[in-house]
Protein backbone atom coordinates (compact mmCIF):
# COMPACT_ATOMS: atom_id res chain seq x y z
CA UNK A 1 0.00 0.00 0.00
CA UNK A 2 1.35 3.46 -0.94
CA UNK A 3 0.35 6.80 0.56
CA UNK A 4 0.14 10.12 -1.24
CA UNK A 5 0.55 13.12 1.05
CA UNK A 6 0.05 16.80 0.26
CA UNK A 7 3.48 18.05 -0.87
CA UNK A 8 5.10 21.41 -0.23
CA UNK A 9 3.43 23.98 -2.52
CA UNK A 10 5.42 27.11 -1.86
CA UNK A 11 7.07 29.28 0.73
CA UNK A 12 4.87 29.85 3.78
CA UNK A 13 2.02 27.79 2.31
CA UNK A 14 1.09 25.26 4.96
CA UNK A 15 -2.52 24.48 4.08
CA UNK A 16 -5.31 25.15 1.64
CA UNK A 17 -8.98 24.54 0.84
CA UNK A 18 -9.73 21.51 -1.31
CA UNK A 19 -12.01 23.04 -3.95
CA UNK A 20 -12.04 20.14 -6.40
CA UNK A 21 -11.24 16.44 -6.07
CA UNK A 22 -10.43 14.74 -9.37
CA UNK A 23 -10.10 11.13 -8.17
CA UNK A 24 -12.26 8.39 -6.70
CA UNK A 25 -11.65 4.96 -5.10
CA UNK A 26 -11.01 2.32 -7.75
CA UNK A 27 -9.61 4.76 -10.31
CA UNK A 28 -6.19 4.21 -11.85
CA UNK A 29 -3.77 7.07 -11.29
CA UNK A 30 -0.56 7.88 -13.14
CA UNK A 31 2.44 9.79 -11.81
CA UNK A 32 2.12 13.47 -12.75
CA UNK A 33 -1.66 13.28 -13.21
CA UNK A 34 -3.59 16.13 -11.56
CA UNK A 35 -5.56 14.80 -8.58
CA UNK A 36 -7.08 17.91 -7.01
CA UNK A 37 -7.30 21.69 -7.04
CA UNK A 38 -6.15 23.39 -3.86
CA UNK A 39 -6.94 26.99 -3.08
CA UNK A 40 -4.58 29.09 -0.98
CA UNK A 41 -5.14 32.71 -0.01
CA UNK A 42 -4.55 34.06 -3.50
CA UNK A 43 -4.45 31.26 -6.06
CA UNK A 44 -5.89 27.91 -7.10
CA UNK A 45 -3.25 25.32 -7.98
CA UNK A 46 -3.53 21.85 -9.43
CA UNK A 47 -1.69 19.23 -7.37
CA UNK A 48 -0.15 16.37 -9.40
CA UNK A 49 0.27 12.84 -8.06
CA UNK A 50 3.75 11.56 -7.26
CA UNK A 51 2.51 7.95 -7.15
CA UNK A 52 0.83 5.62 -9.60
CA UNK A 53 -1.48 2.64 -9.18
CA UNK A 54 -5.11 1.93 -8.32
CA UNK A 55 -6.68 4.22 -5.71
CA UNK A 56 -7.73 2.23 -2.67
CA UNK A 57 -9.12 4.98 -0.45
CA UNK A 58 -9.56 8.76 -0.47
CA UNK A 59 -9.15 10.34 2.96
CA UNK A 60 -10.26 13.91 2.25
CA UNK A 61 -13.40 15.60 0.97
CA UNK A 62 -14.12 18.61 -1.16
CA UNK A 63 -14.40 21.77 0.95
CA UNK A 64 -11.97 20.59 3.64
CA UNK A 65 -8.90 22.52 4.73
CA UNK A 66 -5.91 20.20 4.34
CA UNK A 67 -2.34 20.64 5.50
CA UNK A 68 1.06 19.91 3.96
CA UNK A 69 2.02 16.33 4.86
CA UNK A 70 -1.57 15.15 5.34
CA UNK A 71 -2.46 11.82 3.70
CA UNK A 72 -4.74 12.44 0.72
CA UNK A 73 -5.25 8.91 -0.63
CA UNK A 74 -3.73 5.45 -0.70
CA UNK A 75 -3.01 3.29 -3.75
CA UNK A 76 -2.54 -0.39 -4.39
CA UNK A 77 0.08 -1.87 -6.74
CA UNK A 78 1.59 1.60 -6.85
CA UNK A 79 4.98 3.16 -7.36
CA UNK A 80 6.52 6.22 -5.72
CA UNK A 81 5.37 7.88 -2.48
CA UNK A 82 5.73 6.22 0.92
CA UNK A 83 4.87 2.55 1.29
CA UNK A 84 3.21 1.46 4.54
CA UNK A 85 2.46 -1.98 5.92
CA UNK A 86 -1.07 -2.99 6.82
CA UNK A 87 -2.13 -2.98 10.45
CA UNK A 88 -2.92 -6.19 12.33
CA UNK A 89 -6.60 -5.83 11.45
CA UNK A 90 -5.74 -5.98 7.74
CA UNK A 91 -3.55 -9.10 7.90
CA UNK A 92 -6.03 -11.33 6.03
CA UNK A 93 -5.87 -8.97 3.06
CA UNK A 94 -2.07 -9.16 2.77
CA UNK A 95 -1.93 -12.56 1.09
CA UNK A 96 -3.72 -11.79 -2.16
CA UNK A 97 -1.58 -8.69 -2.94
CA UNK A 98 -0.23 -10.43 -6.05
CA UNK A 99 -3.80 -10.67 -7.37
CA UNK A 100 -5.16 -7.11 -7.19
CA UNK A 101 -8.33 -7.64 -9.23
CA UNK A 102 -10.12 -10.05 -6.84
CA UNK A 103 -9.04 -7.97 -3.83
CA UNK A 104 -10.35 -4.63 -5.15
CA UNK A 105 -14.06 -5.18 -4.36
CA UNK A 106 -13.28 -5.71 -0.64
CA UNK A 107 -12.89 -1.97 -0.09
CA UNK A 108 -15.86 -0.96 -2.16
CA UNK A 109 -19.52 -0.82 -1.29
CA UNK A 110 -21.52 -3.76 -2.74
CA UNK A 111 -22.23 -3.09 -6.44
CA UNK A 112 -25.75 -2.17 -7.48
CA UNK A 113 -27.79 -4.87 -9.19
CA UNK A 114 -27.15 -5.07 -12.92
CA UNK A 115 -30.77 -4.49 -13.99
CA UNK A 116 -30.97 -1.04 -12.35
CA UNK A 117 -27.51 0.06 -13.50
CA UNK A 118 -27.88 -0.85 -17.15
CA UNK A 119 -30.71 1.52 -18.08
CA UNK A 120 -28.98 4.37 -16.29
CA UNK A 121 -25.77 3.86 -18.25
CA UNK A 122 -27.70 3.80 -21.49
CA UNK A 123 -29.41 7.11 -20.72
CA UNK A 124 -26.42 9.12 -19.59
CA UNK A 125 -23.29 7.81 -21.27
CA UNK A 126 -22.90 8.66 -24.93
CA UNK A 127 -20.49 5.80 -25.56
CA UNK A 128 -19.91 3.80 -28.70
CA UNK A 129 -19.48 0.20 -27.50
CA UNK A 130 -16.34 -1.48 -28.71
CA UNK A 131 -14.49 -4.74 -28.45
CA UNK A 132 -11.54 -4.94 -26.09
CA UNK A 133 -9.05 -4.11 -28.85
CA UNK A 134 -11.08 -1.38 -30.54
CA UNK A 135 -11.09 2.36 -30.04
CA UNK A 136 -13.91 3.86 -27.93
CA UNK A 137 -15.40 7.31 -28.47
CA UNK A 138 -16.44 9.81 -25.83
CA UNK A 139 -19.01 12.35 -26.99
CA UNK A 140 -20.38 15.35 -25.16
CA UNK A 141 -23.34 14.09 -23.10
CA UNK A 142 -26.64 15.79 -22.33
CA UNK A 143 -26.06 18.18 -19.42
CA UNK A 144 -29.45 19.75 -18.86
CA UNK A 145 -32.69 20.84 -20.38
CA UNK A 146 -32.31 23.17 -23.38
CA UNK A 147 -28.50 23.01 -23.14
CA UNK A 148 -27.25 22.15 -26.61
CA UNK A 149 -23.74 23.56 -26.70
CA UNK A 150 -21.06 25.35 -24.71
CA UNK A 151 -17.57 26.86 -24.83
CA UNK A 152 -14.67 24.61 -23.86
CA UNK A 153 -12.84 26.74 -21.28
CA UNK A 154 -10.44 24.08 -19.97
CA UNK A 155 -9.27 20.75 -21.35
CA UNK A 156 -7.87 18.40 -18.71
CA UNK A 157 -6.66 15.54 -20.93
CA UNK A 158 -4.07 15.00 -23.66
CA UNK A 159 -3.08 12.12 -25.95
CA UNK A 160 -1.35 9.31 -24.06
CA UNK A 161 -2.93 10.18 -20.70
CA UNK A 162 -4.86 7.61 -18.70
CA UNK A 163 -8.51 8.43 -18.07
CA UNK A 164 -10.76 6.80 -15.47
CA UNK A 165 -14.53 6.62 -15.27
CA UNK A 166 -15.86 9.60 -13.35
CA UNK A 167 -12.65 11.60 -13.83
CA UNK A 168 -13.27 15.23 -14.96
CA UNK A 169 -11.96 15.71 -18.48
CA UNK A 170 -13.01 19.28 -19.30
CA UNK A 171 -14.80 22.40 -18.11
CA UNK A 172 -17.67 23.57 -20.29
CA UNK A 173 -19.17 27.05 -20.05
CA UNK A 174 -22.66 27.99 -21.16
CA UNK A 175 -24.37 31.34 -20.76
CA UNK A 176 -24.88 30.99 -17.01
CA UNK A 177 -22.64 28.30 -15.57
CA UNK A 178 -19.36 26.41 -15.85
CA UNK A 179 -19.63 22.66 -15.36
CA UNK A 180 -17.07 19.88 -15.18
CA UNK A 181 -17.76 17.03 -17.55
CA UNK A 182 -16.66 13.60 -16.24
CA UNK A 183 -15.62 10.72 -18.46
CA UNK A 184 -17.86 7.68 -18.69
CA UNK A 185 -15.02 5.63 -20.17
CA UNK A 186 -11.69 4.30 -18.98
CA UNK A 187 -8.52 3.78 -20.98
CA UNK A 188 -5.66 5.62 -22.65
CA UNK A 189 -6.40 8.74 -24.70
CA UNK A 190 -5.60 8.11 -28.36
CA UNK A 191 -6.76 11.36 -29.91
CA UNK A 192 -8.38 14.62 -28.78
CA UNK A 193 -10.74 16.14 -31.35
CA UNK A 194 -11.47 19.52 -29.72
CA UNK A 195 -9.38 22.47 -28.57
CA UNK A 196 -9.68 24.88 -25.70
CA UNK A 197 -11.90 27.78 -26.75
CA UNK A 198 -13.96 25.71 -29.19
CA UNK A 199 -17.73 25.82 -29.09
CA UNK A 200 -18.87 22.20 -28.90
CA UNK A 201 -22.30 20.64 -29.18
CA UNK A 202 -24.06 17.80 -27.40
CA UNK A 203 -23.16 14.55 -29.16
CA UNK A 204 -19.94 15.94 -30.64
CA UNK A 205 -16.88 13.65 -30.48
CA UNK A 206 -14.48 14.86 -27.77
CA UNK A 207 -11.77 12.19 -27.64
CA UNK A 208 -11.06 8.54 -28.48
CA UNK A 209 -9.69 5.91 -26.11
CA UNK A 210 -7.68 2.75 -26.47
CA UNK A 211 -8.20 -0.01 -23.89
CA UNK A 212 -5.96 0.50 -20.89
CA UNK A 213 -5.37 -0.78 -17.39
CA UNK A 214 -8.15 1.40 -16.04
CA UNK A 215 -10.91 -0.18 -18.10
CA UNK A 216 -11.03 -3.46 -16.23
CA UNK A 217 -10.83 -1.79 -12.86
CA UNK A 218 -13.82 0.41 -13.52
CA UNK A 219 -15.92 -2.24 -15.16
CA UNK A 220 -16.48 -3.65 -11.69
CA UNK A 221 -18.28 -0.46 -10.55
CA UNK A 222 -20.30 1.19 -13.33
CA UNK A 223 -22.61 2.84 -10.82
CA UNK A 224 -19.80 5.08 -9.51
CA UNK A 225 -19.09 6.53 -12.94
CA UNK A 226 -22.76 7.07 -13.60
CA UNK A 227 -23.18 8.76 -10.24
CA UNK A 228 -20.36 11.16 -11.15
CA UNK A 229 -22.00 11.86 -14.49
CA UNK A 230 -25.41 12.46 -12.95
CA UNK A 231 -24.01 14.71 -10.27
CA UNK A 232 -22.31 16.86 -12.91
CA UNK A 233 -25.68 17.21 -14.67
CA UNK A 234 -27.44 17.99 -11.36
CA UNK A 235 -24.82 20.58 -10.38
CA UNK A 236 -25.14 22.23 -13.79
CA UNK A 237 -28.92 22.42 -13.58
CA UNK A 238 -28.72 23.74 -10.03
CA UNK A 239 -26.42 26.53 -11.15
CA UNK A 240 -28.81 27.58 -13.91
CA UNK A 241 -31.87 27.40 -11.67
CA UNK A 242 -30.01 29.49 -9.05
CA UNK A 243 -30.88 27.33 -6.14
CA UNK A 244 -27.79 28.44 -4.26
CA UNK A 245 -26.59 24.92 -3.45
CA UNK A 246 -23.00 24.52 -2.38
CA UNK A 247 -20.51 22.31 -4.13
CA UNK A 248 -20.45 19.96 -1.18
CA UNK A 249 -24.19 19.36 -1.38
CA UNK A 250 -23.97 18.51 -5.07
CA UNK A 251 -21.30 15.84 -4.67
CA UNK A 252 -21.57 12.32 -3.24
CA UNK A 253 -19.81 11.62 0.02
CA UNK A 254 -16.87 9.22 -0.05
CA UNK A 255 -17.32 5.67 1.21
CA UNK A 256 -16.21 5.18 4.84
CA UNK A 257 -12.73 3.61 5.14
CA UNK A 258 -12.43 -0.11 5.76
CA UNK A 259 -10.21 -1.84 8.27
CA UNK A 260 -8.15 -3.51 5.53
CA UNK A 261 -6.30 -0.30 4.62
CA UNK A 262 -3.40 1.00 6.66
CA UNK A 263 -4.08 4.63 7.60
CA UNK A 264 -3.52 7.07 10.43
CA UNK A 265 -6.35 7.45 12.87
CA UNK A 266 -6.39 11.26 12.99
CA UNK A 267 -7.32 11.92 9.33
CA UNK A 268 -10.08 9.32 9.60
CA UNK A 269 -11.41 10.96 12.73
CA UNK A 270 -11.44 14.39 11.13
CA UNK A 271 -12.98 13.05 7.93
CA UNK A 272 -15.86 11.33 9.69
CA UNK A 273 -16.39 14.24 12.01
CA UNK A 274 -16.49 16.63 9.07
CA UNK A 275 -19.20 14.51 7.51
CA UNK A 276 -21.28 14.89 10.64
CA UNK A 277 -20.63 18.62 10.77
CA UNK A 278 -21.95 19.11 7.26
CA UNK A 279 -25.30 17.87 8.49
CA UNK A 280 -25.26 19.91 11.67
CA UNK A 281 -26.62 23.41 12.18
CA UNK A 282 -23.14 24.94 12.42
CA UNK A 283 -20.72 23.83 9.66
CA UNK A 284 -17.27 23.76 11.25
CA UNK A 285 -14.51 21.18 11.70
CA UNK A 286 -13.73 19.81 15.21
CA UNK A 287 -10.47 21.76 15.51
CA UNK A 288 -12.34 24.96 14.63
CA UNK A 289 -14.95 24.25 17.31
CA UNK A 290 -12.19 23.54 19.80
CA UNK A 291 -10.48 26.85 18.97
CA UNK A 292 -13.76 28.70 19.53
CA UNK A 293 -14.25 26.97 22.90
CA UNK A 294 -10.68 27.83 23.97
CA UNK A 295 -11.30 31.48 23.09
CA UNK A 296 -14.61 31.45 24.94
CA UNK A 297 -16.65 32.27 21.81
CA UNK A 298 -20.05 30.85 20.95
CA UNK A 299 -19.57 29.06 17.61
CA UNK A 300 -23.17 29.83 16.66
CA UNK A 301 -22.47 33.58 16.58
CA UNK A 302 -19.54 33.35 14.15
CA UNK A 303 -20.37 34.02 10.47
CA UNK A 304 -18.75 31.49 8.13
CA UNK A 305 -17.12 32.66 4.90
CA UNK A 306 -16.43 29.20 3.49
CA UNK A 307 -18.51 27.10 1.08
CA UNK A 308 -22.06 26.77 2.41
CA UNK A 309 -21.27 29.13 5.30
CA UNK A 310 -18.53 26.83 6.66
CA UNK A 311 -16.58 28.36 9.54
CA UNK A 312 -12.78 28.30 9.30
CA UNK A 313 -9.99 29.08 11.78
CA UNK A 314 -9.58 32.47 10.10
CA UNK A 315 -13.27 33.23 10.69
CA UNK A 316 -12.90 32.43 14.41
CA UNK A 317 -9.75 34.54 14.77
CA UNK A 318 -11.25 37.46 12.85
CA UNK A 319 -14.36 37.34 15.01
CA UNK A 320 -12.22 37.23 18.17
CA UNK A 321 -10.24 40.27 16.99
CA UNK A 322 -13.45 42.17 16.38
CA UNK A 323 -14.79 41.26 19.82
CA UNK A 324 -11.57 42.52 21.43
CA UNK A 325 -11.56 45.69 19.33
CA UNK A 326 -15.22 46.31 20.09
CA UNK A 327 -14.69 45.82 23.81
CA UNK A 328 -11.68 48.15 23.81
CA UNK A 329 -13.44 50.93 21.94
CA UNK A 330 -16.83 50.48 23.59
CA UNK A 331 -18.33 50.04 20.15
CA UNK A 332 -20.58 47.20 21.28
CA UNK A 333 -20.86 43.69 20.03
CA UNK A 334 -18.57 42.67 17.17
CA UNK A 335 -21.39 40.69 15.68
CA UNK A 336 -23.01 43.89 14.44
CA UNK A 337 -19.84 44.66 12.47
CA UNK A 338 -19.20 41.18 11.15
CA UNK A 339 -22.60 39.83 10.32
CA UNK A 340 -24.81 41.81 8.00
CA UNK A 341 -28.56 41.90 8.61
CA UNK A 342 -30.65 39.25 6.93
CA UNK A 343 -31.42 40.09 3.31
CA UNK A 344 -35.02 40.62 2.26
CA UNK A 345 -36.72 38.20 -0.10
CA UNK A 346 -35.83 39.88 -3.40
CA UNK A 347 -37.86 37.34 -5.37
CA UNK A 348 -41.00 39.14 -4.24
CA UNK A 349 -40.19 41.92 -6.72
CA UNK A 350 -38.89 39.91 -9.64
CA UNK A 351 -36.64 37.16 -10.90
CA UNK A 352 -33.29 36.69 -9.16
CA UNK A 353 -30.24 34.50 -9.61
CA UNK A 354 -27.94 33.23 -6.88
CA UNK A 355 -24.38 32.22 -7.78
CA UNK A 356 -21.94 30.71 -5.29
CA UNK A 357 -18.99 32.94 -4.42
CA UNK A 358 -15.99 30.74 -5.18
CA UNK A 359 -12.31 30.74 -5.99
CA UNK A 360 -10.48 34.02 -6.37
CA UNK A 361 -13.62 36.11 -5.74
CA UNK A 362 -14.30 34.41 -2.38
CA UNK A 363 -10.68 34.76 -1.28
CA UNK A 364 -10.60 38.38 -2.41
CA UNK A 365 -13.72 39.11 -0.38
CA UNK A 366 -12.26 37.45 2.72
CA UNK A 367 -8.90 39.20 2.32
CA UNK A 368 -10.44 42.62 1.70
CA UNK A 369 -12.73 42.27 4.70
CA UNK A 370 -9.80 41.25 6.90
CA UNK A 371 -7.73 44.20 5.64
CA UNK A 372 -10.58 46.67 6.07
CA UNK A 373 -11.45 45.34 9.54
CA UNK A 374 -7.91 45.35 10.92
CA UNK A 375 -6.38 48.43 9.26
CA UNK A 376 -7.51 51.99 10.03
CA UNK A 377 -7.50 53.34 6.47
CA UNK A 378 -6.81 56.90 5.40
CA UNK A 379 -6.59 57.97 1.73
CA UNK A 380 -4.48 60.91 0.55
CA UNK A 381 -5.05 62.54 -2.87
CA UNK A 382 -2.64 64.47 -5.11
CA UNK A 383 -1.95 65.19 -8.80
CA UNK A 384 1.17 64.94 -10.92
CA UNK A 385 1.91 66.95 -14.06
CA UNK A 386 3.22 64.27 -16.45
CA UNK A 387 3.42 66.37 -19.62
CA UNK A 388 7.22 65.94 -19.99
CA UNK A 389 7.04 62.34 -18.78
CA UNK A 390 4.57 61.48 -21.56
CA UNK A 391 7.05 62.78 -24.13
CA UNK A 392 9.82 60.60 -22.68
CA UNK A 393 7.48 57.60 -22.46
CA UNK A 394 6.66 57.91 -26.15
CA UNK A 395 10.34 58.30 -27.01
CA UNK A 396 11.49 55.18 -25.15
CA UNK A 397 8.46 52.98 -25.91
CA UNK A 398 10.25 51.20 -28.82
CA UNK A 399 13.09 50.21 -26.50
CA UNK A 400 10.63 48.59 -24.10
CA UNK A 401 8.91 46.84 -27.00
CA UNK A 402 12.26 45.35 -28.10
CA UNK A 403 12.57 43.84 -24.60
CA UNK A 404 9.07 42.34 -24.83
CA UNK A 405 7.24 44.90 -22.73
CA UNK A 406 5.17 48.08 -22.88
CA UNK A 407 6.36 51.44 -21.59
CA UNK A 408 3.25 52.10 -19.50
CA UNK A 409 2.68 54.59 -16.70
CA UNK A 410 2.47 51.60 -14.32
CA UNK A 411 5.95 50.42 -15.35
CA UNK A 412 7.33 53.89 -14.65
CA UNK A 413 5.39 54.02 -11.37
CA UNK A 414 7.17 50.85 -10.24
CA UNK A 415 10.53 52.60 -10.44
CA UNK A 416 9.18 55.80 -8.89
CA UNK A 417 7.69 53.95 -5.92
CA UNK A 418 10.83 51.87 -5.39
CA UNK A 419 12.86 55.06 -5.06
CA UNK A 420 10.28 56.60 -2.73
CA UNK A 421 10.28 53.51 -0.49
CA UNK A 422 14.03 53.88 0.04
CA UNK A 423 13.57 57.44 1.24
CA UNK A 424 10.45 56.66 3.30
CA UNK A 425 11.15 53.17 4.78
CA UNK A 426 8.04 53.19 7.00
CA UNK A 427 5.98 52.62 3.82
CA UNK A 428 7.99 49.43 3.17
CA UNK A 429 7.15 47.91 6.55
CA UNK A 430 4.56 45.83 8.42
CA UNK A 431 3.14 46.02 11.94
CA UNK A 432 3.35 43.13 14.40
CA UNK A 433 0.78 44.18 17.01
CA UNK A 434 1.19 40.96 18.98
CA UNK A 435 4.88 41.68 19.62
CA UNK A 436 4.40 45.45 19.39
CA UNK A 437 7.11 45.74 16.75
CA UNK A 438 7.54 47.36 13.33
CA UNK A 439 9.04 45.05 10.69
CA UNK A 440 11.18 47.07 8.26
CA UNK A 441 11.96 45.12 5.07
CA UNK A 442 15.38 45.46 3.48
CA UNK A 443 14.00 44.44 0.08
CA UNK A 444 11.51 46.10 -2.26
CA UNK A 445 8.97 43.82 -3.92
CA UNK A 446 6.00 45.62 -5.46
CA UNK A 447 2.70 43.98 -6.35
CA UNK A 448 0.62 45.20 -9.28
CA UNK A 449 -3.14 44.60 -9.28
CA UNK A 450 -4.30 42.88 -12.49
CA UNK A 451 -7.94 42.75 -13.57
CA UNK A 452 -8.84 39.22 -14.81
CA UNK A 453 -12.04 37.38 -15.63
CA UNK A 454 -11.66 35.51 -12.31
CA UNK A 455 -11.23 38.63 -10.23
CA UNK A 456 -8.37 40.79 -8.99
CA UNK A 457 -4.92 39.14 -8.83
CA UNK A 458 -1.74 40.80 -7.54
CA UNK A 459 1.48 39.35 -9.01
CA UNK A 460 4.65 40.61 -7.34
CA UNK A 461 7.74 42.00 -9.08
CA UNK A 462 10.81 41.36 -6.94
CA UNK A 463 13.80 43.64 -6.31
CA UNK A 464 12.22 46.53 -8.19
CA UNK A 465 14.93 48.91 -6.97
CA UNK A 466 17.61 46.84 -8.73
CA UNK A 467 15.98 46.93 -12.19
CA UNK A 468 15.67 49.65 -14.81
CA UNK A 469 12.35 50.78 -16.27
CA UNK A 470 12.75 48.73 -19.48
CA UNK A 471 13.34 45.56 -17.46
CA UNK A 472 10.36 46.35 -15.25
CA UNK A 473 8.14 46.96 -18.29
CA UNK A 474 9.04 43.55 -19.76
CA UNK A 475 8.52 41.72 -16.46
CA UNK A 476 5.21 43.49 -15.80
CA UNK A 477 3.92 42.56 -19.27
CA UNK A 478 4.88 38.91 -18.73
CA UNK A 479 3.25 38.65 -15.30
CA UNK A 480 0.06 40.37 -16.46
CA UNK A 481 -0.25 37.87 -19.31
CA UNK A 482 0.29 34.96 -16.90
CA UNK A 483 -2.45 36.35 -14.65
CA UNK A 484 -4.97 36.60 -17.48
CA UNK A 485 -3.99 33.17 -18.85
CA UNK A 486 -4.52 31.62 -15.38
CA UNK A 487 -0.87 30.55 -15.15
CA UNK A 488 0.19 32.45 -12.03
CA UNK A 489 1.64 30.27 -9.28
CA UNK A 490 1.34 31.07 -5.56
CA UNK A 491 5.01 32.06 -5.57
CA UNK A 492 4.24 34.76 -8.15
CA UNK A 493 1.97 36.51 -5.64
CA UNK A 494 4.05 36.24 -2.46
CA UNK A 495 6.45 38.56 -0.69
CA UNK A 496 5.05 41.94 -1.68
CA UNK A 497 6.00 45.01 0.37
CA UNK A 498 3.91 47.65 -1.45
CA UNK A 499 1.14 47.59 -4.09
CA UNK A 500 0.18 49.66 -7.14
CA UNK A 501 -3.29 49.58 -8.69
CA UNK A 502 -4.04 51.45 -11.91
CA UNK A 503 -7.62 52.14 -13.03
CA UNK A 504 -6.60 54.69 -15.64
CA UNK A 505 -7.41 52.35 -18.51
CA UNK A 506 -11.02 52.20 -17.31
CA UNK A 507 -11.62 55.74 -16.08
CA UNK A 508 -12.22 57.78 -12.97
CA UNK A 509 -10.65 60.79 -11.33
CA UNK A 510 -9.78 59.21 -7.98
CA UNK A 511 -10.62 56.32 -5.62
CA UNK A 512 -9.73 54.83 -2.23
CA UNK A 513 -7.83 51.54 -2.70
CA UNK A 514 -7.75 49.08 0.21
CA UNK A 515 -4.33 48.34 1.70
CA UNK A 516 -3.13 44.84 0.81
CA UNK A 517 -2.52 43.37 4.30
CA UNK A 518 0.11 42.89 5.77
CA UNK A 519 1.48 45.81 3.79
CA UNK A 520 0.87 49.34 5.08
CA UNK A 521 0.25 51.35 1.92
CA UNK A 522 -1.06 51.14 -1.65
CA UNK A 523 -0.85 53.64 -4.52
CA UNK A 524 -3.80 54.12 -6.87
CA UNK A 525 -3.47 55.66 -10.33
CA UNK A 526 -6.50 57.10 -12.13
CA UNK A 527 -6.97 58.26 -15.72
CA UNK A 528 -4.71 61.12 -16.77
CA UNK A 529 -6.14 63.97 -18.83
CA UNK A 530 -5.51 67.47 -20.08
CA UNK A 531 -6.25 70.21 -17.53
CA UNK A 532 -5.62 73.97 -17.43
CA UNK A 533 -2.71 74.63 -15.06
CA UNK A 534 -1.63 78.13 -13.96
CA UNK A 535 1.96 78.52 -15.16
CA UNK A 536 4.02 81.54 -16.11
CA UNK A 537 1.17 83.92 -15.25
CA UNK A 538 -1.29 82.13 -17.51
CA UNK A 539 -3.25 78.92 -17.86
CA UNK A 540 -1.55 76.23 -19.94
CA UNK A 541 -2.89 72.82 -21.03
CA UNK A 542 -1.03 70.10 -19.12
CA UNK A 543 -1.38 66.32 -18.85
CA UNK A 544 -2.33 65.61 -15.22
CA UNK A 545 -2.28 62.22 -13.45
CA UNK A 546 -4.52 61.80 -10.32
CA UNK A 547 -2.84 59.89 -7.46
CA UNK A 548 -4.50 58.18 -4.47
CA UNK A 549 -2.52 56.82 -1.54
CA UNK A 550 -4.23 54.66 1.11
CA UNK A 551 -2.22 53.82 4.21
CA UNK A 552 -2.33 52.23 7.65
CA UNK A 553 -2.79 55.08 10.11
CA UNK A 554 -1.39 52.96 12.97
CA UNK A 555 2.10 53.35 11.48
CA UNK A 556 1.89 56.26 9.05
CA UNK A 557 0.88 59.77 10.04
CA UNK A 558 -0.96 62.06 7.65
CA UNK A 559 1.99 64.44 7.31
CA UNK A 560 4.34 61.60 6.32
CA UNK A 561 1.78 60.33 3.81
CA UNK A 562 1.48 63.80 2.27
CA UNK A 563 5.28 64.05 1.94
CA UNK A 564 5.52 60.55 0.44
CA UNK A 565 2.81 61.22 -2.14
CA UNK A 566 4.22 64.65 -3.01
CA UNK A 567 7.65 63.05 -3.58
CA UNK A 568 6.04 60.54 -5.97
CA UNK A 569 4.21 63.35 -7.79
CA UNK A 570 7.43 65.35 -8.19
CA UNK A 571 9.28 62.27 -9.44
CA UNK A 572 6.65 61.90 -12.16
CA UNK A 573 6.95 65.60 -12.96
CA UNK A 574 10.76 65.64 -12.90
CA UNK A 575 12.10 62.21 -13.99
CA UNK A 576 15.66 63.45 -13.39
CA UNK A 577 14.82 63.35 -9.67
CA UNK A 578 15.02 59.54 -9.81
CA UNK A 579 18.67 59.74 -10.77
CA UNK A 580 19.49 62.37 -8.14
CA UNK A 581 17.61 60.99 -5.11
CA UNK A 582 16.51 57.46 -6.13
Amino acid sequence: MTEFKLPELGENIHQGDLVRLMIAPGASIAEGQAVMELETDKAVVEVPSSVSGTIKEVLVKQGEKIKVGQVIFTVENGAGGKRVEAKASSAPAAAPKSEPKPAAPKSEAPPKPAPSAAPKATASAPVVPSESNEVSEFKLPELGENIHQGDLVRLMISPGAQVSEGQPVMELETEKAVVEVPSSLSGIVKGVHVSQGDQIKVGQLIFTLEPGATSQTHSQQPSRAEESHDHARMAFQAAIQSEGKTEEQALPRDQPPTASVATFSMPLHLDRAAGVEHRGPVPAAPHVRRLARELGIDIHSIPGNGPGGRISEADVKLYAKSVIAGAASGAGSAATHLQQPALPDFSKWGKIERVSMRGVRRKTAEHMWEAWSSIPHVTQQDKADITELEQLRTKFAPKAAEAGGKMTVTAIALKVCASALKIFPQFNASIDMEKEEIVYKQFINIGVAVDTDRGLLVPVIRDVDKKNIVELAAELTGLSKKARDKKLSPADMEGGTFTITNLGGIGGTGFSPIVNYPEVAILGLSRSGMEPVWMNNKFEPRMVLPLSLSYDHRLIDGADAARFLRWIAEAFEQPFLLSVQG
